[in-house]
């Protein structure tokens, strides 16, 4: 198996960083490099930039409006964007929501959602977890039933990320409750400027609105929402969270932000203390297993070889690398790691209050980076089914 790129490969690297250099906003990158805070404008300024050249989809076949590219060519853009200092593309539109379309979802459904997503206009949220329901999806209660030509939509959704910007939602609702519970869950498309909606922030260690719980009282879901068949939807959340776990690994910001605990480390003076150059040494080894594994993913895939299952060990991998380069920037700067006070950063004073502007971040993404071995499925969980799966 060759991991090396080919010429031709180079070659669109080389596009693509270009491309990237002229369209990618400034002020946007400076935030992402020094780990500030990007609004609801940032996030969307940057998909509408994407979308407007056809990349917001940059996973999606020619026949849907993508490029068309193939697993090495969707790998490379990534790298370039993360290592340009664009933001993560907020995925639940293009890389969760839109593939289940594409597979599943009706002709009607495709025209009508796809565009939005592709545009950047359209903001999705995912409503999967619920109280008592987050690696167990399975155990899902808010209920769909079926009256007439439209559902009833009743329950909790809970920790859906930025869903106070959502326009719409695709969810895992409850249509069956007389077999196992896996063979009773549909997936439903809703509009959260429906009326019944409610959406309320949950509020982070690190002071920020990110996630939300998201209420559905009588929510009137027109039966055409559906996507496939009642009762399957648990095929396609499984489908989904294949995209979702292989993403949440995120080895190119991982490459992104080793760069940054390089920078910290030498600008707070322990770069050449020989005990944290091996930590970094170690995270540095680390991130280019897991990238070696997303190229032999990335490999068979292009080959047309049945692509290795190891979405969840990506994700066990991905996730613990994030926490680890959190902890060794806290590590760098040490007591000046202070938590961030957003309004300080805001007026400009706090940066010099400590002594250097890349310390009051970084409490900040030490605390959100917690979540990263629970979400998509907790890591626990994630490693009883490598077993299993990979394993045997």
């Amino acid at each position: 198996m060759d991991l090396n790129f080919t010429p031709d490969e180079l070659a669109f690297r080389a596009e693509i960083r270009q491309w990237v250099a002229e369209n990618l906003p400034k002020d946007i990158s400076h935030k992402v490099h020094n780990a500030l805070r990007l609004s609801k404008d940032d996030l969307q300024r940057w998909a509408k930039i994407l979308g407007k050249k056809g990349w917001h989809g940059w996973a999606w076949p020619k026949q849907f409006g993508g490029p068309g590219w193939n697993a090495i060519q969707r790998h490379l853009f990534e790298e370039e964007c993360a290592l340009a200092g664009a933001p993560r593309v907020v995925p639940f539109g293009p890389v969760m929501v839109a593939p289940v379309i594409m597979a599943f979802g009706s002709p009607e459904q495709q025209a009508r959602h796809l565009p939005g997503i592709m545009s950047g206009e359209v903001w999705w949220s995912q409503g999967y977890s619920e109280p008592g329901s987050g690696s167990d999806l399975a155990s899902v209660k808010c209920r769909a039933e079926r009256v007439g030509d439209k559902y009833l939509v009743n329950g909790q959704k809970t920790w859906t990320t930025l869903g106070q910007y959502g326009d719409w939602i695709f969810c895992l609702v409850r249509t069956d409750s007389s077999g196992k519970p896996q063979t009773g869950i549909s997936f439903l498309l809703i509009d959260m400027k429906s009326p019944g909606v409610t959406v309320r922030p949950i509020i982070m260690l690190d002071g920020e609105h990110e996630v939300n719980e998201v209420f559905f009282d009588n929510v009137e879901v027109p039966a055409e929402n559906l996507v496939g068949e009642e009762n399957k939807g648990w095929t396609y959340a499984k489908y989904l969270l294949a995209h979702e776990r292989t993403n949440i690994a995120d080895v190119n910001r991982a490459k992104r932000e080793l760069e940054r605990v390089k920078r910290i480390a030498k600008a707070e003076n322990v770069y050449d203390d020989t005990r944290f150059r091996d930590e970094i040494a170690k995270l540095e080894v680390d991130i280019v297993a897991l990238e070696m594994m997303v190229l032999r993913v990335l490999s068979a895939e292009k080959s047309g070889k049945q692509s290795l299952d190891v979405a969840g060990l990506l994700k066990i991998r991905g996730s613990e690398i994030q926490q680890r380069y959190s902890e060794l920037m806290m590590l760098a700067a040490g007591p000046y790691s202070l938590p961030f006070i957003q309004e300080a950063m805001e007026a400009g004073w706090q940066g010099d209050y400590v002594g250097a502007a890349h310390c009051p971040p970084l409490a900040s993404t030490y605390f959100n980076l917690r979540k990263t071995t629970i979400y998509g499925g907790s890591n626990e969980v994630q490693r009883n089914i490598v077993s299993q799966v990979v394993l045997g």
